[in-house]
């Protein structure tokens, strides 16, 4: 069954891409044609961003340059709640004059059902973009449902059970360019996830999973990247082809041994001054003895939001999707 509820990390996910939008506006205004001016309409809602930070103009005389951007939402699990995004652009001291901005990305959402989330996000580029450090973290306490793993566990109702997501996320990686446009690099994946408050008590699937209720998954990453966006957080042209692999090993404190891969492939094109044709490839890959918080899932921020994230779940996963923004 597909659903679509709103929720909270989506919310604020989105609320950063508006904050964020006007800078790639900027970023990509070198390289569209050039034109008469004439008098520009200013809307509402464009004055309502200018004032919070999302202006067209990038001030970086202090360091930072922040926009920020609150907004309510609902949904039936969770409640009436508020989410808001700040996104801070910058540059290293080291950063070239031609280098791309270096954004930081904190978003968070709070609900009348006690659901409370925060994440950051960040990528900076030093020097002239020839090594990068990217950095992404969560703490998360949310209300969400699972039905099992596999399609036809899916599409049965009969399966789905709420429980409370707790989970914290922790993926820092660097990256070193070794040919133009091309990256290569490493990092670490923390991830820990306790599925609490199960609705069915002791006769939940959850709790009768052999890998148990808490999972924590630590793993070591390696990471290939062919990128010429012109604005990670937010493209207006270019294209990029990611292969991030993780290995995950008792070892390093994982519960179980396991493997993932991940393959991206996305290409942008610039319609109009604000308008972009965005096509976007990704798998999802796993082996070994993979625990049920880790499995491919389905809908999330970034690709196919019109499904319920971890209705679909199961080791395998690729989707297509084209969007006009």
């Amino acid at each position: 069954m597909r659903t679509a509820p709103l929720t909270a990390s989506l919310c604020t996910m989105l609320l950063a891409g508006c904050a964020g939008s006007a800078v790639a506006q900027t970023a990509a205004a070198d390289a569209a044609p050039e034109s008469k001016p004439g008098p520009e309409h200013v809307s509402w809602i464009d004055k309502v961003l200018n004032k919070l930070g999302a202006s067209k103009e990038v001030d970086l005389s202090h360091g930072i340059d922040w926009g920020v951007l609150p907004g309510p939402f609902y949904n039936p699990e969770m409640g009436l709640g508020v989410g808001a995004a700040a996104v801070g652009l910058y540059k290293p001291k080291n950063a070239g004059k031609d280098t791309q901005l270096s954004t930081l990305n904190l978003h968070g959402f709070l609900t009348t059902s006690g659901a409370v989330g925060i994440g950051v996000d960040n990528n900076t580029f030093f020097a002239d973009d020839s090594y990068r450090f990217v950095f992404s973290g969560a703490l998360i306490n949310m209300p969400t449902s699972y039905w099992g793993i596999g399609y036809d566990n899916a599409i049965n109702d009969a399966n789905k059970e709420g429980y409370t997501r707790r989970g914290i996320v922790v993926q820092p990686r660097v990256m070193v360019r070794v040919r133009p446009n091309i990256y290569v690099g490493g990092g670490y994946d923390f991830e820990y996830d306790n599925a609490a408050q199960l609705d069915r008590g002791a006769s939940s699937a959850l709790a009768t999973d052999p890998h148990g209720t808490r999972v924590l998954s630590s793993g070591l990453t390696a990471h290939f990247s062919y990128d010429t966006r012109d604005f990670l957080p937010n493209p207006y042209k270019g294209q990029a082809l990611l292969v991030n692999g993780t290995v995950y090993r008792r070892a390093i404190g994982s519960d179980n041994d396991f493997e993932a891969l991940e393959i991206i492939y996305d290409n942008y094109f610039r319609m109009r001054e604000r308008d972009v044709l965005a096509f976007d490839i990704y798998g999802k890959f796993n082996w070994g003895d993979v625990p049920w918080s880790m499995m491919s899932k389905l809908g999330d921020n970034r690709r196919m939001r019109g499904y319920f994230m971890g209705q679909y779940r199961d080791k395998a996963m690729l989707t297509a999707q084209v969007e006009y923004r």
